[in-house]
């Protein structure tokens, strides 16, 4: 029998895995052995998006899959939203079907250098839902790709590879972590390709090969942030945040939202307390992250607010309040005990100026229910 391809891809993506574990999965500044155990399930997380994802990713065939789920938690996920992603091909069109199902926001987003589980290199265009046109239950069609219209069609440049979608819900509870909800969505190329050939070790390599490459570039390839070169809206400096701004064309980012982010650092007897004011937009909220920039366990626990949870003070303003422990507050955010985390706001589509959060560190035991 000859030597596999696949064989000697599949020990390759055990090398690659074993890299990341010696040299990706180490300890960061001010890390406890907990956090660094955090980082096993991240990558184990990022090898499941691989598998489930990339693997059998087929522009000529394509499916929608869900990104992350509160099992499968990488790169900054969000309580309060349902994403999909699916392979695409310049020179191809494909239809797509769906539902609005309730978001109050909906986008369909090209990522462009996408193609083969690679990480893209940057975002080339974006279809929101009000460029949508939709029937009364909120049912609508979509082009990709193909000739150009004025509505219900976003371009597939030659550079284009995948396609993310995003779906953000203001509900009191979290959608993504819902069992019931449904976001009806599906996706087919125009013009139909015979069936493939049955899986053999050209195609097991190649599919192996995408898995080596969603991984890779996720984890050992990955390139951080320059001090040189900081990202605008990410502030280094804990519980400070800094003011809300629209990133562009950032890959993975999407074309509509603010952003605001920094650390928060507490003492086992301290809380934080933040301030500040939602803005005119379709969607807002506050999610908190641990060090791999895996959201907190919101199945469980109530680590992020949205403007359908928070109570306003008198004056439409909002006190949020980050514990390791319930203050009595309407607004808690539950840190889960951790002394160290991020904090990530989300302002989609807002209308003018947005008002910089505050933090403040208090001690716990200066906490009161009405504290404003």
């Amino acid at each position: 029998m000859s030597e596999l391809q696949s064989r000697a891809k599949f020990n390759e993506l055990l090398a690659v895995l074993q890299d990341a574990a010696d040299n990706w999965v180490v300890p960061g500044p001010v890390m406890s052995d907990d956090d660094v155990a955090e980082g096993f399930r991240n990558l184990s997380h990022i090898l499941q998006s691989a598998l489930y994802s990339h693997q059998e990713f087929d522009p000529d065939r394509p499916v929608f899959n869900r990104i992350v789920s509160p099992t499968r938690s990488f790169t900054g996920d969000n309580s309060d939203a349902v994403y999909f992603e699916t392979p695409v091909a310049p020179g191809r069109e494909y239809l797509v079907r769906g539902n609005f199902a309730g978001a109050v926001y909906t986008s369909f987003t090209m990522e462009a250098g996408a193609a083969e589980g690679g990480y893209a290199t940057h975002t080339s265009g974006v279809l929101r839902d009000d460029d949508i046109d939709v029937d009364a239950e909120g049912n609508y069609e979509i082009r990709l790709g193909g000739e150009p219209a004025d509505r219900n069609w976003l371009a597939i440049p030659e550079d284009g590879g995948r396609i993310t979608t995003r779906h953000y819900f203001e509900f009191p509870w979290s959608a993504s972590a819902s069992q019931t909800l449904h976001v009806p969505i599906s996706i087919e190329a125009v013009q139909s390709l015979p069936a493939p050939e049955r899986w053999n070790d050209e195609r097991v390599s190649a599919g192996l090969q995408r898995v080596i490459n969603h991984v890779s570039q996720k984890t050992v390839a990955s390139i951080a942030p320059s001090e040189d070169t900081p990202i605008p809206f990410v502030s280094r400096v804990p519980n400070e945040l800094p003011q809300p701004i629209v990133p562009g064309n950032m890959a993975f980012a999407a074309f509509d939202a603010a952003y605001s982010m920094a650390p928060y650092l507490i003492g086992d007897d301290e809380a934080l307390v933040i301030r500040g004011r939602w803005p005119e937009c379709v969607f807002a909220n506050l999610c908190l992250w641990n060090r791999w920039s895996q959201m907190y366990d919101y199945v469980n626990r109530q680590v992020s607010r949205n403007r359908a949870n928070t109570k306003l003070n008198a004056d439409g303003s909002f006190t949020l309040v980050l514990a390791h422990s319930d203050p009595g507050h309407a607004n808690w955010i539950d840190t889960e005990g951790r002394n160290l985390g991020t904090m990530f706001f989300r302002f989609f589509l807002p209308q003018g100026d947005i008002e910089k959060p505050t933090c403040e560190v208090v001690k716990f035991t200066d906490l009161t229910p009405d504290l404003v």
